[in-house]
This record gives C-alpha cells, sequence and structure tokens, in this order.
C-alpha cells in the first residue's frame, strides 16, 4: 500500500496558563480538553481563555471524550470523569499499568498508546479488556479516532514529530510533517484539522497541506 506523506501549518498557536507541559489532548467540538499538573483544562479558543480546570491527581496521560464523559489516564487507571462537576463515575484499569501515553474514544472502545512500548491497544470501554493491539515502528504519544480514522502523533525518539493514519492492522496509511519541536497529546476534528500539545505548555491548531 503506498503511504501518502504531507505536511502541516501551523494555523494558531496558544501558550496556556504556566507554561507547564500538556499532556493528553481531546475536543469535544467546542473546548479542547488537555492534561497537566494534576488537572484537566478545558480551553475555548473562539474566546481565547480557560473556562474549566477540574482536579484530577496523576492526569499525566491521554484524554478522550466520548460526547458525555472525559476519560483520563490517571497512573495506573483510566478515570471516567463527569465535565460539569469533576465527579468521577468509575475507573477502568489501563493496559500500560502507568506506561500509557495518547487515548481518545470511538464506537464504545478507547484506543491507548504506549509511549516507548510503540504500540496502541484497543480495550473496552467498559470493562478495560484487550480486543487487538497495534505495533508501530515510533514512539506513540497522542492518540485520535474521528470519522472511523485512527491517527497517533509520533515524537520524543529523536526524529522530527508527525502525525500518522493507521490501516486497520496497523499499517501507516499516511503522515504529515509537523514543523514542531513537540506533540503530545492530539486529536482530530470532524473538518481534518488537529489540536495538538506542544513543548512548554503549547497548544496549537494544525492543518494539513499537500506536499510540494
Amino acid at each position: 500500500m503506498t503511504t501518502q506523506h504531507d505536511t502541516a501549518q501551523i494555523v494558531r498557536e496558544y501558550e496556556i496558563l504556566d507554561g507547564s507541559s500538556i499532556h493528553g489532548v481531546t475536543f469535544d467540538g467546542e473546548l479542547v480538553w488537555f492534561a497537566r499538573n494534576d488537572e484537566i483544562v478545558a480551553f475555548d479558543p473562539r474566546a481565547e481563555k480557560v473556562v474549566r480546570r477540574v482536579p484530577v491527581p496523576k492526569a499525566q496521560g491521554g484524554t478522550a471524550f466520548d460526547g458525555q464523559h472525559i476519560y483520563q489516564l490517571a497512573n495506573p487507571d483510566i478515570l471516567v470523569i463527569e465535565p460539569e462537576t469533576g465527579v468521577v463515575v468509575r475507573r477502568i484499569p489501563a493496559p500500560g499499568k502507568g506506561q500509557d501515553s495518547g487515548m481518545a474514544w470511538a464506537d464504545g472502545y478507547l484506543y491507548v498508546g504506549q509511549y516507548r512500548d510503540s504500540k496502541i491497544h484497543k480495550i473496552s470501554a467498559k470493562t478495560g479488556e484487550v480486543v487487538k493491539t497495534l505495533a508501530s515502528d515510533r514512539f506513540v504519544t497522542g492518540v485520535s479516532c474521528v470519522g472511523n480514522e485512527l491517527w497517533h502523533a509520533a515524537a520524543g525518539d529523536g526524529k522530527a514529530p508527525e502525525l500518522r493514519r493507521l490501516g486497520v492492522d496497523g499499517e501507516v496509511t499516511a503522515t504529515i510533517d509537523v514543523p514542531v519541536a513537540m506533540i503530545s497529546g492530539m486529536d482530530r476534528t470532524a473538518d481534518g484539522d488537529f489540536w495538538c500539545g506542544g513543548e512548554k505548555g503549547k497548544l496549537r491548531l494544525v492543518r494539513r497541506t499537500k506536499a510540494a
């Protein structure tokens, strides 16, 4: 299968709060949620301001949204959180036992990245049971699954950061080179852009452009 190679432009860049590292990132259609410093933060990109901060101890991994609840990696569990109140409604065992990175929700499943193990586990969002594992050849940071397309960010392994679309068996079907120092968490929007966490607390809106 031929892999499509594109580049990306940085549409917007925000420096949020005190510059602490951003971990998981998810987009609910209006707000960008991300994990940092034992909390999850809701950022309104239209108003360019933080509108909610929810204390979540050990929130140093992936973040996902299922249309109702926020899922947050918090070693060694995945917390299911009511975003309006911050109440943890239940816990799911994380597959990596504290070595997890990005996370996405789709159709009743969570896709959980393993950073240095270069894997993505598909697990039941109810029980945490692993139903499938995909292998990558790069470190996995953020993970996103929107419109039946599974993407992950690759960074931190000495190579240039990129976004990668995977096929059903884990083969790389498309890559997007992103001209930044780091991509941590990420999520794809319904119109094909990406929200990406970066170095020093940066949050970026990234858009694919065709390679020259």
